[in-house]
């Protein structure tokens, strides 16, 4: 047992498990025009903006909390007329109808700009405000809240180092999945029963999407479909609709945080929402809960450590697989049972991608929900797809390792090809 790793690993989720009020992509830049907004020292009269390709993609077509409205402009707007320059993910926290009205006429009338940024960084928002003859600027790279260069009338006031562009705070390197497990089962519990609050906040968000409707409502819908009889009530459906409901609440602009895994609340709702159902159903105590939920937060910060910060492969599918581990062990299947239902959700769920955050990203969370459980119980009955067959080995870190791989290498083509598709649907 590894138990030098432990110290890190709570470093991982404290770092990487943290509250979001909408999609944090346009919250990124949000962020940036908030900061500036401060350096500059009064309201801007204009916002010009660029931004990486990934993250244009994952801000075009998300509805931004309180406002009503889609897209990086109005982000940008009421990032920099009443966003919180320290409230990091949350920076949109206190908008008010005046904050929004006052954003809504900048972009009537035109007074913001965003465009794309020829950078070779992944996630990448440079926010440069406007009010008269004075201007600031802010750059956020390599992470949602990484500021990394503020500026104000041409005098660089902070660059940080190339180290700190990179560094998550923390380090997995020589972990395996099997630590990752032995830390979820074996520390003390004071140690790891902050993770709570990741299932009061996306349950919460998820009891938002059951009672108000939201994008495209697939928690509503299907619940609807279970009242009329074309759905069975079980775990299986309860899973589906829960999960799916936090996400359409979430993409929809429901002004509730999702507490996000990875910078990203939909994957933060699917490493939560089915290890929550699961132990409800199974009467778990809040020690079991908090165990079963750490698992499932860690194993997916440490599949998504393998990744870029964007990609053309869905994350959430990845997430997922960490609710595979905690729910399986709820289900008191042990390591090998939680590696084997990776490995089915590997073989089942690995080609989804990511065309952009949007409602639609809770079709993915409820088609990823469904895999999730469906592979745990395959690997109850030991039955998993083979190290024979594509790209799972014998081994899950191997399989883990293959998948994220795709990511890396021939999906980078995928997501260009993706984000041309979707910026030639633009006018």
């Amino acid at each position: 047992m590894k138990k030098n790793l432990w110290p890190e690993f709570v470093k991982a989720v404290k770092t990487d498990v943290a509250p979001a009020l909408g999609c944090t992509e346009p919250i990124s830049l949000a962020l940036a025009c908030a900061i500036a907004t401060r350096e500059l020292g009064r309201k801007p009269e204009r916002i010009d903006a660029r931004v990486s390709p990934n993250l244009l993609k994952n801000g075009m077509g998300v509805t931004v909390p309180g406002t009503g409205m889609t897209g990086l402009p109005i982000a940008a707007a009421v990032g920099a007329l009443g966003g919180n320059p320290d409230g990091r993910l949350e920076v949109l926290k206190g908008l008010t109808p005046e904050i929004v009205a006052a954003g809504k006429k900048m972009l009537d009338d035109k007074k913001v700009s965003v465009g794309t940024a020829d950078v070779p960084n992944i996630l990448y928002s440079d926010a440069r405000i406007v009010e008269g003859a004075d201007w600031a600027r802010v750059v956020i790279a390599d992470g949602h809240t990484n500021v990394i260069l503020i500026e104000k009338n041409g005098k660089e006031i902070f660059r940080a180092s190339a180290s700190n562009e990179q560094n998550h705070g923390y380090s997995l390197q020589g972990a395996l999945l099997r630590d990752v497990y032995d830390f979820a089962t074996e520390a003390p519990l004071e140690m790891i029963d902050f993770i709570l609050e990741a299932g009061d906040i996306n349950d919460a968000l998820s009891r938002e999407g059951m009672k108000n409707t939201y994008g495209l409502h697939i928690g509503q819908t299907l619940q609807r479909q279970i009242n009329a009889g074309l759905m069975s009530k079980d775990l299986m459906t309860d899973i589906l609709v829960r999960s799916s409901a936090a996400s359409d609440a979430r993409m929809g602009g429901a002004t509730l945080p999702a507490m996000s895994n990875s910078g990203s609340g939909n994957q933060g709702i699917a490493a939560t929402m089915p290890v929550v159902v699961v132990a409800e159903h199974i009467g778990a105590d809040r020690e079991t809960l908090a165990r079963a939920l750490i698992l499932s937060h860690l194993a997916a910060i440490y599949i998504h450590n393998k990744l870029p910060p964007l990609s053309a492969l869905c994350a959430v599918t990845t997430a997922t697989m960490g609710s595979a581990a905690g729910v399986a062990w709820l289900l008191k299947g042990g390591y090998e049972t939680g590696a084997m239902a990776i490995c089915n959700m590997i073989g089942d769920v690995s080609g989804i991608v990511c065309d952009g955050a949007s409602n639609s990203c809770a079709m993915k969370v409820s088609t990823s929900a469904m895999s999730c459980y469906k592979s745990v119980l395959l690997a109850l009955e030991k039955s998993r797809v083979s190290g024979n067959e594509g790209i799972v080995c014998d081994c899950v870190d191997q399989s883990i390792s293959n998948l994220c791989a795709l990511a890396c290498g021939s999906m980078m083509h995928t997501d260009k090809q993706i984000i041309d598709l979707m910026l030639a649907k633009t006018p």
